[in-house]
């Protein structure tokens, strides 16, 4: 069997050159392996027949010409090793096909051809995988602008723009080269290269930068560069660069093999010196055969590739696996990585006389005809939270302002405020704890008067913080976030995930001198999920692409794509690509051992060829039943949940999201026992919480107590897994006790005693902390174990 050529992974391919086929390089075609396991294995079969039937010499003749058949690829392989300056292990092998066609050992050939022809075919199997083309870069790169000339609107090739030139770039079009606003205000989505999944809006004379999508209506756009000196076009040089300096693979086996031919050689000339015997030699060559080395490696790396596929891990090749079971730096983007990569509604605020559902439900009427992304974030909570829009009639949108419309016969708008817009106390409070909480805000306005705000921020996935402990028990000891995000977000993620650094408002090709920079230290893996991420996956030792809703540029660039979207799959991929490399390793050297001790008893006379090759088939077969091992799952995975455990995890967490109105409840009327002139205001929103308590909370806690937590006990090793979650529950019920009895007071009194603000207010603020610390720990800790 050849190996891959080590330097495989400076040839990702450009998108200015042909594709090669999968690894198959210098073999003349895929068809030449399983033909050449065909013969050999035909021709054995054949002369063990004649043989049998007392044919001798015709069963020599069938071993001659298997053997044969075996040495005329083996030395093109060779050859081909050779001229790239690398001596592997066939070397060996050809020596050893060539000893038994000298001296006449043509059975110990034959078996030689076949173990040859079996490891070529287990090589070919795992190379197949190895695609590195960046053709997707070129797919989203834009082939026409629309050039502006007077009145007139015409398309032209983008290479024709030049610099001054003004573009007219349509809804939904993707911004052809770097440029200025020259219109109205241009709404973006500038995902694609800073990973942030928010729109932003860019006033007349901002810069804009090509590769980017208009989020709203047309706009002009004067040209700053050409395509050649545009940003999107940088991106893709910076993928195809980085792809040619990666470092080489060197292959397990030939790292082996630099010790171990040279060894087998000296033996065998050696035994050959001292006995005057060429047989002998001939001998020493058959059991020093690597195939151990052959098989071994590629055995139980195809294997884990098998097992990393059933997980929804798509490996390009096993040089990757190998590689990322070395890895020791993982670097992560944090825009649809570490978050989901879609805006979320956080909180509602409600004006004093509203409520929080009602403000949520009235935005989602005027927002369910927007395609706005945080439109459709608010559309989808309301329904979640059985809250069913109604109708709005005279529905409009305004880029950059947000949606208005008439419902119930008054006109209520979601979006930005006004300017010149009254902003009451509530809502400068409002203000502050997005700003705080590095929320967006999308302020719901009734006749222009604000009633209402809907926070909404990219949640963290509740996958994520089990995943990276899982990582660093994989060997992973420095985890550091890139990002083209803010650093408040990006630093409070990295404080929440207790991550060794942090990156923020970085460019691609700041991404990219931050993994080479790594790269230096130790072996890295690189995550993203966008365009903008492709060059600094391909820079990486070990890219990885979050493929399930991430771009096709980020996957094409990838080494390692997860299908689903779930960062835990990459911890699962870590586990097996170290425990595919260990077992390689194990199965090398112990057949390694098993070959040398051999290779002493051939030495001094004890094994003639064809007992060697037979012997040598002994070897590789407990080779690769030991490297079969890594099809199995490994002890300490991902702990397997029961049918029964899996339905409970998907229901609670669906109450979870349906409890987020009682959060807010108690949030809010904890803010109204603060307002001025608001008693009887704050009583009744006491009253409101506590029988949200009441018919809702307790009831849901009660029953994770008592279904959950047991169903979830043989799965995480016992009560004790879930004896943290079960104090939480203690406190809960405590709190909301003493909140009912503060209300029992107030109703006998009449109303709230001043006596009893400070300790309600105190125990409704602790209740909704306690609460959202426990619901983020019940979906980090648990809910995050079902798919």
């Amino acid at each position: 069997m050849t190996h891959a050529d080590p330097a495989d992974r400076t040839r990702r391919p450009t998108t200015e050159e042909p594709l090669p086929g999968p690894g198959r390089e210098d073999t003349g075609g895929a068809w030449l392996e399983p033909a050449l396991l065909a013969v050999t294995a035909a021709s054995l079969a054949a002369g063990g027949v004649l043989r049998l039937l007392g044919h001798d010499d015709a069963a020599g003749l069938c071993w001659a010409l298997g053997t044969v058949s075996a040495v005329v690829p083996a030395v093109g392989w060779v050859v081909a090793a050779l001229r790239r300056g690398h001596a592997g292990v066939d070397l060996i092998a050809v020596l050893a096909l060539g000893g038994t066609l000298a001296v006449g050992e043509y059975l110990a050939g034959a078996l030689i051809a076949l173990m040859l022809a079996t490891g070529r075919v287990l090589e070919a199997a795992a190379q197949r995988r190895a695609s590195h083309d960046l053709r997707a870069l070129l797919a989203h790169t834009p082939r026409t602008a629309r050039l502006r000339r007077g009145a007139e609107v015409r398309p032209v090739p983008v290479s024709e723009v030049a610099v001054g030139d003004l573009l007219v770039v349509g809804a939904g079009e993707v911004v052809p080269v770097d440029g200025q606003v020259a219109g109205p205000a241009a709404v973006l989505d500038e995902s694609v290269l800073t990973g942030e999944s928010a729109p932003v809006e860019r006033p007349p004379g901002q810069s804009v930068r090509s590769g980017v999508v208009n989020a709203g209506g047309a706009f002009d756009l004067r040209a700053t560069a050409t395509e050649r000196d545009s940003t999107y076009a940088g991106i893709v040089r910076l993928a195809r660069q980085a792809g040619a300096e990666a470092a080489p693979v060197v292959r397990l086996a030939d790292r082996y093999a630099a010790w171990f031919l040279p060894l087998a050689v000296a033996v065998a000339g050696l035994a050959w010196l001292l006995s005057g015997s060429a047989v002998r030699a001939v001998s020493v060559l058959v059991v020093a055969t690597p195939c151990p080395l052959l098989l071994a490696a590629p055995v139980a790396i195809v294997s884990g590739l098998s097992r990393a596929s059933r997980l929804g891990v798509v490996v390009r090749d096993g040089g990757a696996l190998e590689r990322l079971g070395r890895a020791r730096t993982l670097l992560l983007d944090k825009t649809g990585t570490l978050t989901g990569g879609r805006p979320r509604v956080a909180d509602v605020t409600a004006a004093p006389g509203r409520r929080p559902a009602e403000v949520l439900r009235l935005a989602a009427t005027v927002d369910q005809y927007s395609p706005h992304v945080l439109a459709r974030a608010i559309v989808d909570a309301a329904r979640e939270r059985g809250l069913e829009p109604s109708e709005a009639t005279d529905v409009s949108e305004e880029a950059g302002r947000g949606a208005v419309g008439t419902v119930g016969g008054r006109r209520t708008a979601v979006g930005r405020l006004q300017p010149g817009t009254p902003v009451p106390d509530w809502a400068r409070a409002a203000e502050n704890r997005a700003l705080l909480d590095g929320s967006a805000v999308a302020w719901l306005t009734v006749d222009g008067t604000p009633v209402g705000a809907v926070m909404l921020r990219d949640p963290l996935r509740h996958d994520a913080p089990r995943t990276l402990r899982r990582l660093r028990t994989a060997g992973i000891d420095r985890i550091v976030m890139l990002t083209g995000d803010r650093p408040e977000p990006a630093r409070e993620i990295a404080a929440v995930l207790g991550l060794d650094g942090v990156r923020a408002e970085l460019t691609p090709a700041d991404k990219v001198a931050a993994v080479r920079a790594e790269r230096g230290r130790a072996v890295t893996v690189m995550v993203g999920d966008g365009v903008n991420d492709a060059p600094a996956l391909a820079a990486a030792d070990v890219g990885v692409a979050m493929g399930a809703r991430g771009s096709t540029a980020s996957s094409e660039a990838a080494d390692i794509v997860l299908t689903t979207d779930r960062v835990d799959r990459l911890a699962d991929a870590t586990a097996i690509a170290v425990r595919s490399r260990r077992i390689a390793v194990q199965s090398a050297l112990g057949g390694m051992l098993l070959s040398l001790a051999a290779m002493g008893a051939a030495a001094v006379g004890l094994l003639p060829p064809a007992a060697g090759a037979l012997l040598q088939e002994g070897i590789d077969v407990a080779v690769i039943l030991n490297a079969l091992r890594a099809l199995r799952v490994a002890p300490g995975a991902r702990p397997v949940l029961e049918p029964a455990a899996e339905a409970l995890i998907h229901r609670f967490a669906a109450e979870h999201e349906d409890l987020q109105d009682v959060l807010q409840a108690v949030r809010d009327a904890a803010a109204r026992l603060s307002a001025p002139g608001g008693d009887g205001q704050a009583l009744e929103s006491v009253r409101e919480v506590n029988r949200l308590l009441t018919e809702r909370l307790l009831p849901h806690e009660y029953a994770e107590e008592h279904e959950l937590y047991p169903a979830l006990g043989p799965t995480l090793g016992g009560p004790e897994a879930t004896a943290t979650m079960s104090r939480a529950h203690a406190e809960i019920e405590r709190l909301a006790g003493r909140v009912a009895t503060h209300l029992a007071l107030a109703e006998a009194r009449g109303a709230l005693e001043a006596e009893q603000l400070e300790d309600l207010r105190a125990c409704l603020y602790g209740l909704h902390t306690v609460l959202r610390l426990h619901f983020t720990q019940e979906e980090e800790n648990y809910f995050s174990l079902a798919p």
